[in-house]
């Protein structure tokens, strides 16, 4: 349905954005397939993709979208990886890359409402029109409704998940290098977008931080920088380094952050993290490798690893963080070489 249609019936402001702590119904992936975005890794993306799907499957479904050329090469993985098929569900969907967090639906729930579970189909158009073609990405979101008969509102406003993060309660953390880009939305204003997330998702308060970190081609989406890990607590990056690009855009979003309260105008807790102290370098130049770009999953955190002295340091601030769920690494050296990791290629649906 369209957001002018039928949708008008339905009382949005009775939804909302779960916080990604809340239980799932299943992880959303689409099997790596373009070599234009891992012409040197594809080996090794494809591995954290089967380390990814191994844990995820221990405590939710996977649903995983493939196309005919891959099924061979994904049914031998699978083997690889001794997975379990009953907990992974396969569609055959076109899609042009990964990164599913952008392209994929946004699902909104209801404990009142019927149906209880709603998905938005925004527009995607591949982080200001940097890639083509993204058309079959942009239609990834029909597969919630043919599949498994949820109900997909269709928007002409564009956004990315990997842009927003909530804490399920109302209140949003997003940029403005990203959604204030004119590349997105560019005869609007910040007011205006600020009504349209209020409107959709659920949300009372949004935080602007300012820009993103070097080497990630969307514009600064959030999911790298900053993140709620639960309803009055944010764990943001910072660089260590003051001579690095990082250093200043990390240090100005931790002063907003110290700054901000949450939807009902308390202060909100701020946990930083170091930045991998460790350079990787992708087909562009450096890649965005960043601790932020985690999943919280059922009863797990699935945290990427770069190989960095740091690393063991940093996941123990999660384990303090998230002392009631498991911390999983995932080598993502050769994933971040496509420009995104373990969030940007993961989108939760909500169990209902």
């Amino acid at each position: 349905m369209s957001e002018s249609g039928n949708c008008n019936e339905i009382n949005l402001s009775a939804y909302r954005m779960p916080a990604e702590w809340e239980p799932h119904e299943a992880t959303w992936l689409a099997w790596p397939k373009n070599f234009e975005t891992w012409p040197e890794h594809m080996y090794e993306a494809r591995r954290a993709f089967g380390d990814i799907i191994q844990a995820l499957t221990r405590h939710e479904k996977v649903v995983l979208l493939i196309d005919s050329d891959s099924q061979s090469e994904l049914e031998q993985n699978l083997s690889l990886f001794s997975l379990p098929n009953q907990q992974i569900s396969l569609h055959h969907h076109a899609y042009n890359d990964s990164w599913i967090r952008d392209a994929g639906p946004i699902f909104i729930t209801s404990p009142t409402e019927s149906p209880a579970i709603l998905a938005h189909d925004f527009v995607f158009n591949a982080w200001g029109s940097k890639y083509e073609p993204y058309t079959e990405d942009d239609r990834i979101p029909d597969l919630a409704q043919a599949e498994f008969g949820i109900d997909v509102i269709q928007h002409e406003f564009v956004l990315e998940g990997g842009s927003i993060d909530v804490n399920g309660c109302g209140t949003l953390l997003t940029t403005e290098r990203c959604l204030l880009n004119p590349n997105r939305n560019p005869h609007m204003s910040r007011v205006q977008i600020e009504d349209i997330l209020k409107r959709l998702l659920g949300i009372q308060r949004i935080l602007w931080l300012g820009d993103g970190i070097e080497g990630d081609d969307t514009d600064g989406h959030i999911d790298d920088i900053a993140r709620f890990v639960n309803e009055t607590t944010v764990l943001t990056v910072r660089e260590n380094h003051k001579n690095d690009p990082n250093y200043d855009p990390l240090e100005d979003n931790f002063r907003r952050l110290k700054q901000s309260g949450d939807q009902d105008g308390n202060k909100l807790t701020v946990v930083d993290i170091p930045m991998p102290d460790i350079h990787l370098e992708g087909p562009l130049g450096r890649s965005p490798a960043s601790y932020a770009n985690f999943l919280i999953a059922n009863h797990q955190v699935l945290v990427p690893v770069y190989g960095a002295p740091n690393q063991d340091s940093v996941l123990s601030i999660f384990q303090d963080l998230f002392s009631d769920r498991e911390i999983i690494p995932i080598d993502c050296v050769g994933l971040v070489c496509g420009l995104g990791s373990i969030h940007c290629v993961t989108q939760q649906q909500p169990h209902i």
